[in-house]
């Protein structure tokens, strides 16, 4: 049994995801709940978590309205305007639908490096435990400070940390301040973490296992597994890696880990983080 915690479908248009470049041609294209069964089940993956690509309230409905017909979907993180003061209104209506099991903002692609700790936001975020909602963390290692503190400011909120943070990962030189920062954010018992979207962060030419190896020994011992889930982030991860080749490589990491070890980190974690039932 397999849990991937982190994709994304889209029916491609320039317009609609304008982060998607010239350099992005294998991401010009639809991707739907077939492309992802025909990717990830042949390595036992039984159950997803959809991930919003646009940063729009129908973002959030067309991926609800998915779930609702594939039963591929345990969960959805959807968007909703949180900065904004009527964010209740739609946190109220979307909360109904029982897949939507949390929200995040893009926080990366934002001008301001301290955007995640704006009052408007914060007030916004602060909703969210009051319907059970998760909030994804997707943030540069960049911003690891102010996510720290950031967290420190939601203590009763529960939160899951996007691809370890997307360190820069390069052959020539290890990221230490994020592993610092990673490991301080992981003091944090309200923060889970995905290890996904790693291969994506990497700025050689090509990657193997023994490079992103260390990235996954501080998680790893920062999270634990019982705080750390896989991820493909597909099909973003295919601008580096095929899906086959990252769950293997999730494998060759994970193998030192105890049996009840890994299945925290196929499955149970993930459950847990957005609270629904693994497949049995």
């Amino acid at each position: 049994m397999r849990i991937d915690s982190h994709h994304h479908f889209w029916d491609y248009s320039a317009e609609q995801y304008g982060w998607i470049g010239d350099s992005m041609k294998v991401l010009k294209r639809d991707f739907g709940p077939a492309d992802l069964e025909k990717s990830a089940g042949p390595h036992g993956v039984e159950q997803v978590v959809s991930v919003q690509a646009r940063q729009t309230i129908e973002e959030s409905d067309w991926l609800l309205a998915i779930a609702d017909k594939s039963p591929l979907v345990a969960a959805v993180v959807g968007w909703v305007p949180l900065a904004d003061e009527t964010v209740r209104e739609p946190i109220e209506r979307l909360s109904h639908h029982d897949k939507l099991r949390a929200v995040r903002h893009v926080v990366q692609d934002e001008p301001d490096d301290g955007f995640i700790l704006g009052k408007s936001f914060g007030r916004g975020v602060s909703i969210l435990k009051e319907y059970g909602l998760v909030y994804d963390i997707l943030i540069f290692a960049k911003h690891l400070e102010n996510s720290i503190k950031f967290v420190d400011q939601h203590p009763d909120q529960r939160f899951v940390l996007d691809h370890i943070a997307k360190p820069t990962i390069r052959s020539e030189k290890f990221d230490q301040k994020w592993a610092d920062d990673i490991r301080e954010l992981a003091k944090r018992a309200n923060v889970t973490c995905k290890f996904s979207g790693v291969a994506t962060e990497v700025r050689d030419e090509t990657w193997d296992l023994a490079l992103v190896q260390p990235y996954w020994d501080v998680v790893v011992e920062a999270f634990g597994p019982s705080r750390l889930m896989y991820g493909s982030d597909w099909p973003v991860c295919l601008l580096k890696t095929e899906y086959g080749r990252w769950i293997k490589t999730c494998e060759s990491l994970a193998s030192s880990l105890s049996k009840s070890e890994q299945e925290d980190f196929w499955y149970k974690t993930a459950a847990r983080a957005y609270g629904f039932t693994p497949k049995q």
